[in-house]
């Protein structure tokens, strides 16, 4: 239940009707909050004030349908302006950062602040009425004269003058939401909160436990492993006094008839297996939620598009490579066999046993992805050797770092049969000096 309740809030973040929707009803009930306030006492005190000027029927009607109007018709603007960037930073960055853009809070936020206001407006002018309408019918059964909300109309020119700040702020955030630089900023510190968060502890990978299953939950559909529900698994293998081996990781493609786990020491009761089967939630795409794999997928494209002959903008895979080094060099610091929410000290007693990509899978997912690419510039490659440096320092293990001296040399071997002449003697030397740093 926890990891479908997870995949709905993470189709909710990515989506732009529900901040509106809140602020729209949070506006509906607002609005008569105050004109309850107006109904009793506050419309007159407002009326009879020193320091305020009470607006008229006519003025208030007008005032408020200025802000309905003006505000519905910057929502509609700001739509399609916010529509217009995501579609240009998912085709020139790439589609994979299309649930990036989504997922932005400020986009988000500005769109339900205008419609707040519009909602908000058009409640209170619904109550305004000229002196020379016909009467209406209370709730008593007095006929009430015209009626001008006095504190609702203030709440709402403080919603506009909310909104106008909104605006300027919306205005300044589309334009930098898209500079590469801060794109890359955010995907790359997403990531290492991600990290941080999925491999808490810090040191270096035993061996894996070797572990006889007894029997093999396979899949029933085919999609993309978006969120695994660790809990719900832990619960299952203590409740039944066993052991869960994962076969597959979040961000695996998988398809009937594949195996998602083994079980040990459970039995085969179908029952157990559907419990299993549940903790998985499956989907049509991808997604950073549980998925390392694919934020350092979008470093790579990136780096990828930047390289291509039509774009050739090695200055940007640069900085792609300096978030896929950093992200490398708190990799290489964690322990990546355990999950988020492994408690126990001995491994060889954990009930759940993940299948974790490893640091040298990782390396091949960022550096390794981006090779054959940044090989064929030399100010990428210089910057790569830079990076993997960097990571090795970071790094105690020896086995870590014979991985990043190991794609080093990879990277010279593929350098070598895309550059020449003094772009090639450099960067020989540079791979020499790299080969001294790593000892």
């Amino acid at each position: 239940m926890t990891a479908r309740l997870l995949s709905i809030w993470s189709r909710i973040n990515a989506s732009y009707w529900f901040y509106p929707a809140i602020f729209s009803v949070l506006a509906f009930f607002l609005a008569l909050g105050t004109i309850a306030l107006d109904r009793g006492r506050a419309a007159d005190i407002l009326a009879n004030s020193d320091w305020l000027v009470p607006a008229r029927p006519g003025g208030a009607s007008d005032m408020l349908q200025v802000i309905a109007g003006s505000t519905i018709g910057v929502a509609a603007t700001v739509f399609s302006i916010t529509i217009v960037a995501v579609s240009y930073a998912s085709g020139t960055y790439g589609p994979r950062l299309l649930t990036n853009f989504m997922e932005d809070k400020g986009n988000q936020l500005s769109l339900a602040t205008f419609i707040g206001t519009f909602v908000y407006a058009v409640m209170v002018l619904r109550v305004v009425r000229r002196e020379d309408e016909a009467p209406v019918l209370g709730a008593s059964g007095d006929a009430l004269p015209g009626f001008v909300p006095q504190l609702s109309l203030l709440v709402a020119i403080a919603l506009m003058l909310m909104s106008i700040g909104v605006l300027v702020y919306f205005l300044n955030h589309v334009p930098d939401s898209i500079r590469i630089n801060t794109v890359l900023e955010d995907i790359g510190k997403r990531l290492i909160r991600q990290i941080r968060r999925r491999f808490p502890r810090e040191g270096d990978d035993g061996d894996a436990p070797d572990i006889d299953t007894d029997t093999r939950v396979r899949a029933e559909r085919a999609g993309y492993i978006e969120i695994i529900d660790f809990d719900g698994l832990e619960d299952i293998a203590r409740n039944h006094d066993g052991r869960i081996v994962l076969l597959v990781e979040a961000g695996d493609f998988i398809h009937p008839p594949r195996a998602l786990a083994g079980l040990a020491n459970m039995g085969g009761d179908d029952a157990i297996a559907g419990k299993v089967r549940d903790c998985f939630v499956l989907s049509g795409l991808r997604t950073p939620t549980q998925d390392l794999r694919f934020l350092l997928d979008e470093l790579v494209e990136i780096a990828l598009r930047a390289l291509s002959p039509g774009i050739n903008d090695p200055f940007t895979a640069m900085t792609a490579l300096h978030w896929i080094g950093a992200a490398t060099a708190e990799l290489g610091t964690r322990v990546l066999r355990e999950s988020a929410n492994d408690e126990e000290t001995n491994r060889d007693e954990a009930r759940i046993v993940p299948l974790t990509t490893g640091f040298a899978g990782y390396v091949g997912a960022g550096f390794g992805a981006a090779r054959s690419a940044v090989a064929t510039s030399r100010k990428a490659a210089l910057c790569m050797f830079d990076a993997l440096e960097n990571c090795a320092e970071a790094m105690r293990s020896d086995k870590r770092r014979g991985i990043i001296r190991d794609e080093g040399n990879r990277l010279l071997a593929q350098a070598e049969t895309a550059l020449s002449g003094p772009d090639l003697d450099e960067l020989q030397d540079r791979h020499r000096r790299f080969l001294r740093a790593l000892g």
